[in-house]
């Protein structure tokens, strides 16, 4: 009764979605760092500076790539100065194409970045060249702090359509934000929480139009804002943009019956996948992707070969590659060691294929998404992503492991705890992430013994709970056969 100062249901979810997003905004401001910490940001805010000021793709002349003397030992510099590689030879991601050198990351997302740099340059005077502190972190905040602010978002708000009460939905999205490699990726410019951005937006809208089908209705906005999402994800990680674009075409297919749901999805999402190959075209002379030819890498100091380069086949045989499948899961850079609540997906899927609830096209999407990323870039690469924290190709595929453990808890509210202790656990690790930063050199500290206390923490959930089990059970029989009438 609002009279006696008790909120109702309403009012109690946008106070909610109010601390939510103000929180994930306070995340991301405090998080962005004002320099690049590695070759992959350097590389990426390489190119939007040169696009702005130089009017090109070429970063020869970028203080990402040859860094400027310093006259004024107060001038800020666009690395750390604990990184010598970094302030000799500036970034080394990068392309040697026809006497010049290009960033070797999709193009798409520093388009849009470049759009954020040059109004802040029209409204504040910002260069680059002359505040690298300022450019870093505003890029850093306008990019990966914005995906992060909408990834929360998103998960908080998807418990509307799956009818999940306030608690549950306020500790998704508390463990989301706060006990998964996401978080660590808010410091520095990256594809992969613009990715993750774009794939929550998405698993939101795919509820939601699950919903509104079930319904009768004819969403065809939707639709065309699931096309644009899913074409942008498509040009910001050419391996798990592609396979999240096809299955969320057959989602689309499945859902909304007849070809013009279809034709509205893929027109959507046209606009991103021609601007990408026109411009990767223009610049590599090829349609596909540049960073995967190996005559663009081979430039004087190039780290890259095609022996440890993404994109082709480089294992040495078939038991070498499933060792490494299987390591980038669960070895010392696995996605589920990083994010340990996703490890309650793994007996989730097993119980949501058998109890087939309404939302299961979704959970095939999710499953089907996660598991192609997974096997192409097993497939194709064989450097586990290179110098970061984790996997970070797989950062986006926390989007649909939550929307899974969302539908599971609903499902079985009995694991509850489970995913609270797992979520306690996985605060501490994406705590010393978020400390060390998304391009860790080493292996997360106490990484093992961490994963060994939430493991058995677990174990000690599940047998809890299995005790309880079978004491109500118990206690049950034993009711119904007091209850029984003598003979």
């Amino acid at each position: 009764m609002i009279g006696s100062g008790i909120l109702d249901q309403g009012q109690e979810n946008r106070l909610a979605a109010c601390l939510v997003l103000s929180a994930a905004f306070a995340v991301a401001v405090i998080s962005a760092r004002s320099y690049a910490a590695s070759w992959n940001d350097g590389s990426r805010l390489a190119a939007v500076e040169s696009l702005v000021d130089r009017h090109t793709l070429v970063i020869d002349d970028s203080i990402f790539v040859r860094v400027p003397p310093r006259h004024d030992p107060a001038a800020p510099m666009p690395y750390p100065e604990d990184e010598p590689n970094l302030l000799v030879h500036g970034t080394r991601d990068k392309l040697l194409i026809r006497g010049h050198f290009y960033s070797d990351k999709s193009p798409v997302p520093a388009l849009l970045m470049a759009g954020l740099y040059q109004a802040l340059q029209w409204g504040t005077g910002l260069r680059a060249r002359e505040r690298p502190d300022r450019f870093c972190y505003w890029m850093t905040l306008g990019s990966a702090g914005l995906a992060y602010v909408v990834a929360v978002w998103s998960i908080f708000q998807l418990g509307q359509p799956l009818r999940l009460p306030l608690s549950l939905r306020t500790a998704l999205t508390a463990s989301f934000g706060l006990a998964t490699v996401a978080l660590t990726y808010t410091r520095h410019v990256n594809n992969h929480i613009l990715l993750l951005g774009v794939a929550a937006a998405l698993v939101l809208g795919l509820a939601r139009l699950a919903e509104a089908t079930r319904a009768g209705q004819k969403p065809r906005l939707r639709l065309l804002g699931l096309g644009m999402l899913a074409g942008l994800g498509y040009t910001i990680d050419l391996g798990a943009g592609p396979v999240l674009l096809v299955c969320t075409l057959a989602m689309v297919a499945y859902r909304c019956k007849g070809l013009r749901p279809v034709m509205v999805f893929v027109l959507a999402a046209l606009p991103w996948l021609a601007v990408h190959h026109a411009i990767n075209y223009a610049v590599g002379g090829t349609f596909r992707p540049a960073s995967a030819l190996p005559e663009y890498l081979q430039w004087p100091g190039s780290p890259f070969t095609s022996q440890n380069m993404t994109g082709i086949w480089n294992h040495r045989n078939v038991w070498h590659f499933l060792v490494y499948a299987a390591a980038l899961l669960f070895g010392k850079r696995g996605f589920f060691g990083h994010s340990l609540p996703s490890f309650l997906m793994l007996p989730g899927i097993v119980a949501l294929l058998r109890r087939r609830t309404p939302e299961l096209p979704e959970i095939l999407w999710a499953v089907s998404w996660c598991s192609g990323t997974w096997l192409l870039y097993a497939t194709m690469s064989t450097n586990y992503s290179g110098v970061a924290a984790s996997v970070r190709w797989f950062v986006p595929l926390l989007a649909p492991a939550y929307y899974l453990l969302a539908v599971f808890l609903r499902e079985h509210p009995g694991y509850r705890k489970d995913f609270l202790v797992l979520s306690g656990w996985g605060i501490l690790v994406a705590g010393l992430m978020w400390w060390k930063g998304p391009w860790m050199k080493r292996m997360v500290p106490l990484f093992w013994p961490l994963q060994a206390a939430a493991l058995l923490s677990w174990i000690a959930c599940w047998v809890r709970r299995r005790r309880e089990e079978r004491a109500a059970g118990e206690a049950q029989a034993r009711e119904s056969v007091g209850s029984e009438d003598p003979i």
